[in-house]
């Protein structure tokens, strides 16, 4: 089994090469999904937690008092604390059209975010789309081959065209978000959500799963946790366990 330090050095991407190494430097696979609808809210996360992960995710277009200034103070907070960012856009439509919602609107995603994600429904159009922009600037594209919610419909023959789509554009898709890791290749990371450390479910179809079972288990690279951590009576102390027992996956599984 490769080290993430080991796979870094097989990425041509440069976020893929860049996420790996930060990762195995920072001893953290933890990912932030911070859904919250404040700049205020979604920066003090950014800063308290920072140092606890290697990725922030967004929904920037939840965040209800938007600015620029916003993107500004979360690049610094990302430099500051060695983490990368991730846009949870779920891009699903023509290629034209996604190329467009990446670059320009209001929110410019492709000038920050060094991550972003597609839905595969519309084929490798979506893909296209956003690599004509995200390629030159060196970002990384996800690729939404399995969910987490109970019912939903990327599964089969969804996913085995998601993980062919996924190879034949190796140079801008660096992973899946994903329940399990789905190919032998290294330079693929698997980020999987709906991460709790017990074992469970919620009022609205989500169902959880512990870092043991998701890293070691399912051989996936990243935890994503989102309200158990941000909503936790002390955040910090929160991050703190969750970051300790993914990595502790991680080095059980090599």
């Amino acid at each position: 089994m490769q080290t993430y330090k080991q796979r870094a050095e097989l990425c041509s991407n440069p976020t893929a090469h860049r996420l790996f190494k930060l990762m195995e430097e920072k001893q953290t696979n933890l990912a932030i999904a911070a859904d919250v609808i404040s700049k205020q809210e979604l920066i003090k996360i950014a800063d308290e937690l920072g140092p606890e992960i290697c990725v922030l995710k967004t929904h920037i277009d939840i965040i209800e008092d938007f600015d620029d200034d916003l993107v500004i103070q979360l690049q610094r907070l990302s430099e500051k604390h060695n983490f990368l960012l991730f846009e949870d856009r779920k891009f699903a439509d023509i290629g034209n059209t996604v190329k467009h919602q990446y670059e320009n609107g209001v929110y410019h995603i492709a000038d920050w975010a060094d991550i972003t994600n597609a839905h595969t429904v519309p084929g490798p159009g979506v893909i296209e789309g956003l690599k004509e922009v995200g390629l030159r600037k060196g970002r990384g594209l996800l690729l939404l081959a399995e969910m987490s919610p109970k019912g939903n419909l990327a599964t089969g023959s969804y996913t085995e065209a998601s993980l062919k789509m996924a190879e034949e554009h190796k140079d801008f898709v660096i992973g899946f978000i994903t329940m399990k890791k789905l190919l032998d290749d290294p330079c693929f990371i698997n980020m999987t959500p709906g991460v709790k450390l017990v074992q469970g479910g919620d009022a609205l179809g989500q169902q959880y799963n512990t870092p043991e079972k998701v890293i070691k288990e399912q051989g996936s690279d990243i935890i994503i946790v989102g309200r158990g951590i941000y909503q936790a009576d002390d955040p910090l102390a929160e991050a703190k366990k969750y970051r300790e027992a993914g990595w502790q996956a991680y080095q059980n599984r090599l």
